[in-house]
């Protein structure tokens, strides 16, 4: 294999995903620089199909399906939640319904915001996982095609 092919082949490699960016083939039976590019572009596209993943269009990222917040990020009714569990606390603990039922509402409104940003974290966590299988399972594809036409494939 000449180094302008090889070169030409690394360049592409490199540029289409992180899945097959991770293989190297090699043309374990004498193959030619132009039957193994033909071979690769069949194998990519088996692949594709197989998977119903391209690397070279990955999905876009999708937004999870978010609860309705506030303009302050919080769910609606934390504040008010809060303030009845606080009025009742301060009734009990100090006489001071009033003083109980701010405190309530600040703090159920940090707890709600907080569990918010930490589901749209997870949401977008699994969204990642799901991508990096699909990839992972595309270059499984792509290299059992390319071993089953005769390259060695690591």
């Amino acid at each position: 294999m000449n180094r302008r092919t090889a070169w030409m082949l690394a360049m592409a490699v490199a540029f289409t995903s992180e899945a097959i960016a991770q293989q190297f083939v090699y043309p374990a039976k004498g193959q030619s620089p132009q039957q193994q590019k033909s071979d690769e572009a069949a194998c990519y596209s088996w692949a594709v199909q197989q998977t119903g993943f391209d690397p070279a269009k990955p999905p876009p990222q999708q937004q999870a399906a978010k609860p309705p917040t506030t303009a302050t990020g919080t769910t609606p009714g934390a504040g008010a939640r809060g303030a009845a569990r606080g009025a009742v606390v301060g009734e009990i603990i100090s006489d001071d319904p009033g003083t109980g039922a701010a405190v309530g509402a600040v703090a159920a409104r940090g707890q709600s915001r907080r569990q918010n940003a930490a589901a749209a974290q997870q949401a977008q966590q699994q969204q990642q996982a799901g991508t990096q299988q699909q990839q992972a399972a595309f270059g499984k594809a792509r290299a059992a095609c390319l071993e089953g036409r005769g390259y060695s494939v690591k």
